[in-house]
């Protein structure tokens, strides 16, 4: 992962993703480009006729000549190579437009500009239209600890795979790899198009032992029992197939896809 894509928004989260981005760096030895898109967008929508756009603009431009000075002064002695993108437009539309030679995309839990409210509409569509993958972290924090294990969920699909290739970078990092299998109830012909036994047999090609484990659908639905596979293998990691379609109209995803950007606990690695 040598070229990754960070979403600069002045939360109060922005530091602690910032520094986890630079350590991801630091570890793949890669490139950080911190992109900052002005939200241009969000005027039209509710002042057609341009009075309230006129006066945002600077302030927005205040807010981004700002985010830029403190992020320049943050990474002056980083020692971590790193370029500044401006953009105008909405922020996911930004991120999937420079995601074409990005290995990894970094973003918040939280919805950019919307009160910090869950679920993060720009992860999914991110996630949907990027051509690499998303990792979206909680607000809280502070490091990717590859001393800690990761829960990848397996369901047999084109997603599932398509994340668990996108993930073998991280997961030849992790102290310990598991394939987690959600159970539904009686399985069907169609059900495990790629039984859980390909996907270790990948990682084993990459030199990457992992153990397979099924468990139970709960009444709290397959997100939360991905997550209590999660907590209880003290996971600093999931990686999970994204679901959906992208229609930024209507900002459709999946509903397992939804739930998981509901209540993001652990850093939680995306991919279409």
């Amino acid at each position: 992962m040598k070229s990754i894509l960070f979403n600069a928004f002045a939360d109060k989260g922005h530091p602690q993703r910032l520094d986890l981005a630079l350590d991801l760096a630091r570890a793949f030895d890669g490139h950080l480009s911190v992109l900052n898109a002005v939200p241009y967008e969000a005027a039209g929508t509710i002042d057609p006729y341009g009075a309230a756009f006129a006066a945002m603009v600077p302030i927005w431009r205040e807010e981004a000549a700002k985010l830029k000075a403190d992020t320049e002064k943050d990474l002056a002695n980083e020692g971590v190579a790193w370029d500044w993108i401006d953009c105008a437009g909405p922020v996911s539309l930004s991120l999937i437009r420079h995601s074409t030679l990005a290995d990894l995309i970094v973003i918040g839990e939280k919805e950019p500009r919307s009160g910090g409210k869950s679920p993060s509409f720009t992860a999914g569509e991110v996630a949907l239209g990027a051509d690499c993958p998303v990792l979206v972290l909680p607000d809280e924090c502070k490091r990717l600890d590859f001393d800690k294990t990761a829960v990848v969920a397996w369901d047999g699909s084109s997603e599932s795979s398509h994340a668990l290739r996108a993930a073998v970078p991280l997961l030849a990092k992790m102290k310990a790899v598991y394939l987690v299998t959600v159970g539904e109830g009686k399985k069907t012909d169609k059900d495990f198009d790629l039984p859980a036994i390909r996907g270790a047999d990948y990682l084993s090609r990459h030199g990457i032992g992992c153990e397979i484990v099924q468990v139970a659908a709960d009444d709290k639905g397959v997100a939360h029992a991905i997550q209590s596979a999660a907590d209880t293998r003290d996971a600093g990691l999931i990686v999970m197939g994204c679901y959906g379609r992208l229609r930024l109209a209507e900002r459709l995803f999946g509903g397992v896809t939804r739930a998981m950007l509901t209540d993001v606990k652990v850093p939680l690695l995306l991919k279409h």
